[in-house]
């Protein structure tokens, strides 16, 4: 069940720099391919070099723990376009949700200094209260998706006070000139410190959005919703599987109902989004409505699913767990020059055949 897509850092390359003169004209002359990619990436600290006093960011700047400098910033730009166009086949997705970026500085320079400016992408961002400073973010090509509004969706643990994570982006908007959808950008709060006692910060979140779904169902109960995220829980888990009240199988699903995409990468797959010593999980997660499982209006997510982009440029061997792991920018302090200790996840929309 595993997929692999061979992309190599050299083909990237050559897809970007083998004519940049033609590039405008290649976006011109692009054909439909009949469905709208939507992905999401955990970027891992995308941070600016500059020091924020209203952040715990210095350890990401030049005098910082991690020496963290402008070759390396932009080093680290670089391998995310390439992500983000490999994702799309050459094709880069309509939407992309992205999370552990710094600030909309750093979203300018991914969108409007890399190769992707080609592909004319927009950003929605706000910033949240947390003490790292790392947000949720959108990016969205225009010719392909027209927002309508969006807002921030804010937490406050009532049993910690004190604490601060990431906002959830909330946004509306039509893909492709077909159908209304709402979009839900997800950054839950860590497992650091211990499952048992973070869970309950993550069962709160799915409180508070699971509120904001019952609101969207109330007023449109065929609401087109897609929720996607790194939530720090698997499919199985409490606070998705019974506080969100997303399903793993799609027997009886009705209407109102959420169902987990990621649910097929069960326990015992030996694969997921990130690996914690020798276990992979799959802690990014799709997750949508049943409309867009059943195909009841326009759109459709495509009979494969929710995929997890693994090309080997996104891998590296563990030595010490065995396999394969992310290649990611650090171990521990030491700079490693990779991409993420995550793995991009996506889904393609299709126009159902109701739809048509």
């Amino acid at each position: 069940m595993k997929l692999l897509f061979k992309y190599t850092i050299v083909g990237l390359l050559c897809f970007v720099y083998s004519c940049s003169s033609s590039q405008d004209q290649y976006v011109k002359q692009y054909d439909d391919p009949g469905f709208d990619r939507i992905a999401f990436y955990n970027v891992e600290n995308l941070f600016d070099i500059y020091n924020d006093s209203l952040k715990r960011d210095d350890e990401f700047t030049p005098d910082g723990d991690r020496n963290w400098n402008n070759n390396r910033f932009y080093k680290k730009l670089n391998n995310i376009y390439k992500v983000i166009i490999g994702i799309g086949e050459w094709n880069p997705p309509v939407i992309v949700g992205l999370c552990e970026v710094e600030n909309r500085f750093v979203l300018n320079k991914l969108v409007y200094q890399t190769p992707l400016k080609t592909f004319d992408y927009k950003i929605i961002h706000e910033e949240s209260p947390d003490r790292r400073g790392i947000d949720v973010a959108l990016i969205y090509r225009s010719s392909g998706f027209t927002p309508i509004e969006h807002k921030t969706i804010g937490i406050r643990f009532p049993f910690d006070t004190a604490s601060r994570t990431r906002d959830i982006l909330y946004v509306k908007g039509v893909l492709s000139g077909k159908d209304t959808v709402h979009i839900f950008v997800n950054h839950w709060p860590s497992r650091y410190g211990g499952y048992l006692v973070t869970k309950p910060k993550r069962e709160f979140v799915a409180t508070v959005l699971r509120k904001q779904l019952d609101s969207l169902f109330v007023s449109d109960i065929n609401s087109n919703i897609i929720i996607m995220g790194d939530f720090n829980d698997e499919p199985w888990d409490e606070s998705l599987q019974d506080v969100l009240d997303a399903r793993l199988d799609t027997t009886g699903l009705q209407t109102n109902d959420l169902y987990n995409l990621m649910g097929i990468f069960q326990k015992d797959w030996d694969g997921g989004t990130s690996k914690y010593l020798d276990d992979w999980n799959t802690i990014d997660q799709f997750i949508v409505s049943a409309n867009l499982v059943k195909g009841r209006q326009e759109l459709q997510v495509s009979p494969k699913g929710a995929q997890i982009y693994n090309p080997e440029f996104l891998l590296e061997d563990d030595f010490k767990h065995l396999g394969k792991k992310p290649y990611r920018t650090y171990v521990g302090f030491k700079y490693n020059q990779g991409y993420s200790d995550h793995l991009p996840i996506y889904i393609d929309l299709t126009t159902s055949e109701k739809g048509d």
